[in-house]
């Protein structure tokens, strides 16, 4: 997986990255917000764990982000 989008920013002078290419989208933009905020600051995983978790997600999908 690359970390280069395949889309170009929505905002004008500005690289595409996550933000700037969801912007394309500002609803889903809201909504995923929300969603990972849930996931983060809930649940019943312990914080660490989750985090352990996201970064070997990470590095198995080849993520640089």
């Amino acid at each position: 997986m690359a970390t280069t989008p395949r889309l170009n920013s929505a905002i004008a002078d500005q690289p595409a990255n996550f933000g700037s290419v969801m912007s394309h989208a500002p609803e889903m933009l809201g909504r995923f917000g929300v969603l990972y905020a849930q996931l983060w600051q809930s649940g019943t995983l312990p914080a660490d764990l989750r985090e352990m978790t996201r970064l070997r997600n990470a590095r198995v999908t080849d993520c640089g982000y």
